[in-house]
């Protein structure tokens, strides 16, 4: 089966497993659960800045360190 012809089938609500390889099937990108503590200010600053986005603490979090490991990625080269 073609891929766009997959694809197709997909968008469609058709059952593509029949055509899916499981056994190579990976989850890319997958999550770590990772504890920090924060002193009880900065969590409030971050829940303070996350509702003025309309975001949770949570995804305020990854973003921000997303931005400064990128920002630090391109200050190495």
């Amino acid at each position: 089966m073609k891929a766009s012809d997959f694809d197709k089938a997909f968008d469609e609500g058709a059952s593509v497993m029949p055509f899916a390889n499981m056994d190579k099937a990976q989850r890319p990108n997958r999550s770590k659960r990772v504890n920090v503590d924060f002193p009880q200010w900065m969590v409030d600053s971050l829940d303070r800045e996350a509702q003025h986005l309309g975001v949770s603490r949570q995804a305020l979090v990854k973003v921000w360190i997303a931005n400064c490991l990128a920002r630090e990625a391109h200050s190495l080269r």
